[in-house]
């Protein structure tokens, strides 16, 4: 259905060559901007009438006081399935320290949170296949909880800024949600308005980048530069790229799409993906008001080691 309306907007309506450059890149973007933001809407409203009744305070104290391995898991899991961007996870990666939950916990929340969401996994099947979303998401998940372990193994607290230690938590009473259906429908198209308004542009750019990739850049240049295998050094270059790039899951998807298209290697890609979403600048400088510079590099450091062995390991087996 996107791909028809494509051909008919962009080859009957604009009148493109389909063998151009312009006709291919015009095409993709066409149908990858319907395609997203419908899936963006649909998804979105769905999971805001399931996740009405989850608020940041319950993420948080369904963490608290549960055995470490368990927080971890629970980190992890609650990470994965509510849509924060890297940028906004962190205010809830305060509220988590705050709360006495431990930093390598905490840790493990803030790299799964932007990595991996239910609106991204969605779409990465619709868009990519399952088998890619699948590895995307596996990969995500063990880097998150393996980098929750070693950050806590070097007692990252040590590194916590000293006013986060001395704000007073939980003081307020919060108002109870509305768990009516008008109420559950009113949050539910909310969270449309409000992530669909936070990560439209993000998603806009990536679908423009990946359509440019799509249509101009030679598919020669990409296997010689970044689509073999055996060139080691193509996935600690794609993670260091995506560390300016901020975008989000959703956002960086159009892109790996356009690179798979022209040959690049499916780990390499991974990486791509994983350090746009989980190591961008823009949190990093976020990041820094609430933990010292040897923390945020310890935390930066593991994160890029992670994403560059999971793309060598997935380009070895593929």
């Amino acid at each position: 259905m996107f791909d028809i309306l494509a051909n008919w907007v962009v080859f009957d309506g604009l009148g493109l060559d389909p063998e151009s450059h312009a006709g291919a890149a015009v095409h993709f973007f066409v149908m990858d901007t319907v395609k997203i933001f419908v899936m963006l809407v649909v998804i979105i409203y769905i999971m805001g009438l399931l996740r009405a009744m989850l608020s940041p305070e319950k993420v948080r104290d369904y963490v608290r006081g549960k055995p470490r391995w368990m927080a971890r898991s629970t980190a992890v899991g609650l990470g994965a399935v509510t849509p924060f961007c890297s940028c906004s996870s962190v205010p809830l990666f305060i509220g988590f320290v705050e709360a006495g939950i431990p930093l390598g916990v905490t840790f493990s929340f803030l790299i799964a949170s932007p990595m991996i969401n239910e609106v991204a996994v969605v779409i990465l099947i619709g868009i990519l296949g399952w088998e890619l979303t699948l590895m995307y998401v596996a990969a995500g998940l063990t880097v998150a909880y393996v980098g929750g372990v070693i950050m806590e193994h070097f007692r990252p607290e040590r590194w916590v800024e000293e006013y986060v230690w001395k704000i007073q938590m939980g003081k307020a009473e919060l108002p109870k949600p509305d768990t009516s259906l008008a109420g559950r429908h009113h949050y539910a198209w909310g969270e449309v308005k409000e992530i669909v308004g936070r990560l439209w542009k993000w998603v806009v750019a990536g679908i423009a980048i990946g359509a440019l990739f799509h249509g101009y850049v030679p598919e020669g240049w990409v296997t010689e530069h970044l689509g073999g295998k055996d060139n080691w050094l193509a996935v600690p270059g794609a993670v260091l790229l995506g560390v300016p790039l901020y975008s989000n899951a959703t956002g960086v998807i159009p892109v790996a799409e356009a690179m798979l298209g022209k040959g690049v290697a499916i780990g390499t890609t991974l990486a791509f993906m994983m350090s746009i979403a989980a190591l961008s600048l823009p949190e990093m400088i976020i990041l820094r008001k609430v933990i010292k510079w040897p923390a945020l590099a310890l935390y930066a450091g593991v994160l890029a080691i992670s994403f560059t062995l999971v793309g060598w390991g997935f380009n070895l087996v593929s």
